[in-house]
């Protein structure tokens, strides 16, 4: 069978064709060589690159660790200064509250001392005015027993002495009480006032010689000082020679 022109164009067509897709299919594996070389570099890369991640890692996890330690340490010495400064607090608080119990318990052992002196020294005027009724009634009796026997004054006397002994039991129950030195005592300037002096050869120098009025005392304040004259040597007052 004889062939014509037309066969051999198609011939022609079919070879270009394919060569085509040879190119096609030889430029489709050089790109995905490429592609593979690129992913490799790539992977490459990347390794290279994380290698030092661990010690990154490390390094970020030792600096938080790092300042968490110097976080404790500024927290430790912050909370020991609160620490110090209420411990001061706590002992100066002490002391003011023991100043002030103190100074408390002066003030009611104080006031006790006063209620208690007022009630007891409540009637020291009063029993000051009294001494001097005493004292009358003692002088009338001893001018009545120096008037002699031929008086008769027996029972003005007792009533008299009556009188001074309730008002001897009304002192006696109210503390009052007697300050009367015996002759020879020597003198208490305290208890006594020395009025004179008089010369004495039995008596010894400064001591009572006289008492002329006796003294009182309540609850042992001194109410009156007893007067008294006291003896002297003799002749200290005469010249020389």
């Amino acid at each position: 069978m004889t062939r014509t022109g037309k066969d051999k164009p198609q011939k022609n067509d079919e070879i270009a064709s394919s060569e085509v897709a040879d190119e096609l299919e030889l430029d489709k594996s050089q790109t995905d060589v490429t592609a593979d070389d690129s992913d490799l570099s790539a992977v490459s890369c990347g390794r290279a690159q994380t290698t030092p991640e661990p010690a990154a890692e490390a390094d970020a996890q030792s600096t938080p660790a790092e300042d968490s330690s110097e976080l404790a340490a500024e927290d430790d010495a912050e909370s020991a200064d609160q620490i110090t400064a209420l411990l001061d607090q706590v002992t100066e608080y002490q002391d003011s509250y023991l100043r002030a119990k103190a100074e408390v318990d002066n003030i009611r052992k104080r006031t006790e001392t006063e209620v208690a002196n007022a009630r007891k020294f409540a009637l020291e005027e009063f029993v000051r005015e009294l001494l001097t009724v005493k004292d009358s009634l003692e002088m009338a009796l001893t001018v009545d027993q120096q008037s002699g026997p031929q008086a008769d004054n027996s029972g003005v006397n007792e009533g008299l002495e009556l009188i001074l002994r309730q008002l001897e039991n009304v002192f006696a129950k109210f503390s009052v009480e007697t300050v009367e030195p015996e002759i020879g005592d020597k003198l208490d300037p305290d208890q006594h006032q020395a009025v004179s002096m008089e010369e004495s050869q039995d008596i010894s120098p400064n001591c009572v010689s006289k008492v002329i009025q006796k003294g009182y005392s309540l609850n042992n304040r001194l109410l009156r000082p007893a007067m008294v004259m006291v003896a002297k040597s003799p002749g200290k007052t005469a010249g020389k020679g």
